[in-house]
């Protein structure tokens, strides 16, 4: 019987309000990475539907045809800078810790940055997981 453990935090994308109240009511502490500006913003900058989560970062989805980090960008995604934020917010004490990532882009552009995140970029991948 092979064993496989993945200890990488599961991050769920969702494409609206309503998906991401029923993502983030299912159990485990979890953040927030939502798309910016996102539709439904409440007062204080919280997406709708984002109460009961302990830590909240954006991003803002800027279309490229480049793979991340390449020579002539030399920079991390937005999606990717985003998520280290919320790594390191955790791993140092400055928000509650989390168990999951429930990310919220509306559109196809935060949708792709976030996929392009868990694929292309080493750091990213080495601690986060589609899941």
């Amino acid at each position: 019987m092979a064993w496989s453990l993945d200890a990488r935090i599961p991050l769920v994308t969702v494409a609206d309000a309503a998906g991401l109240a029923t993502a983030l009511g299912r159990g485990r502490p979890a953040a927030v990475l939502a798309e910016a500006p996102a539709v439904g913003v409440a007062a204080g900058g919280v997406p709708e539907g984002a109460t009961g989560a302990v830590a909240l970062e954006s991003f803002e989805a800027v279309a490229s045809a480049h793979a991340a980090a390449c020579t002539c960008c030399a920079g991390r995604g937005p999606a990717a800078a985003a998520l280290d934020r919320l790594f390191q917010a955790r791993v140092r004490g400055k928000v509650s810790w989390f168990e999951r990532v429930v990310a919220l882009a509306e559109t196809q552009a935060g949708r792709e940055a976030i996929a392009q995140a868990l694929t292309q970029d080493a750091l990213t991948a080495a601690r986060f997981r589609a899941g």
